[in-house]
């Protein structure tokens, strides 16, 4: 292997056991194995990477999911993984942390960009590039929401390292005067890496907690409410705003900023 692709192209299907030729040109990312059940189930498709480090499917209509596990250090991983394939569309569908009182459990949000505040994209762009998804690709997906009747909040993620915080007042206060309208993992990784890899990208945030209140930290028997509520309306939404992207061949790469 004498570059970075040859690696990419060796690992993807070392890590998902799928065949780089069985992904397809729009891909849906998560961070949850039963999203990618659901999708197996909804499509009567092979599922591949059972007992590896990250699971995927494809669909008949050419449209792809992979759950890479949780955190920024594997959201860089599939997006340089990915790389070897060069997909025209990457959406994440993940869970965060809501941070404002207009933004309750239950509720998208489509983020307008994020603060880098994992560290892991620092390997890839320089601090002050910000993190900023694939505006043709939001567009699709803000239409679908809304074809549902439902609404999404719209704002900057604050994406961290760190999984246990809720008890850190200090950082609380930080997230507060940054006015940031949620936090997660990986949101800003995926989206710088995925500009240094030239890949349009984006995020449809499903808000599984409130933690800045202490009856709003996640719980098991919380998360599990908020999975049996949203997960599949979550799911079906990232699906159809990536399968008409690509039914309507509309080329949804940022003229000047990618």
């Amino acid at each position: 292997m004498k570059n970075r692709l040859d690696i990419a192209r060796d690992w993807l299907p070392r890590y998902t056991g799928m065949p780089i030729d069985h992904f397809g040109d729009y891909i849906l990312l998560t961070n949850f194995s039963n999203y990618v059940d659901m999708f197996v189930q909804k499509f009567d498709c092979d599922l591949y990477g059972q007992g590896r480090a990250m699971q995927a499917a494809t669909n008949d209509a050419g449209l792809s999911i992979v759950n890479f596990g949780m955190g920024s250090a594997n959201a860089a991983t599939v997006m340089d993984l990915l790389s070897a394939r060069a997909p025209e569309g990457v959406l994440f569908l993940g869970k965060c942390g809501g941070l404002k009182h207009s933004t309750e459990i239950g509720n998208f949000i489509l983020p307008i960009a994020a603060i880098r505040g994992e560290g892991t994209s620092d390997d890839y762009m320089r601090p002050e590039v910000p993190a900023l998804p694939s505006f043709k690709l939001h567009k699709f997906v803000s239409e679908k929401v809304i074809e549902r009747g439902l609404e999404y909040r719209t704002g900057v993620v604050y994406t961290t390292n760190r999984r246990l915080w809720e008890h850190d007042e200090p950082f609380q206060q930080k997230l507060k005067d940054m006015r940031s309208i949620a936090i997660d993992m990986e949101t800003a990784t995926i989206f710088i890496v995925g500009h240094h890899n030239n890949i349009s990208r984006g995020a449809l945030l499903l808000v599984s907690d409130v933690p800045i209140t202490p009856e709003g930290v996640k719980t098991q028997e919380s998360d599990l409410a908020v999975t049996r509520e949203w997960a599949q309306i979550h799911l079906d939404i990232g699906i159809e705003a990536m399968t008409d992207i690509d039914a309507q061949g509309e080329q949804i790469k940022h003229l000047t900023y990618d």
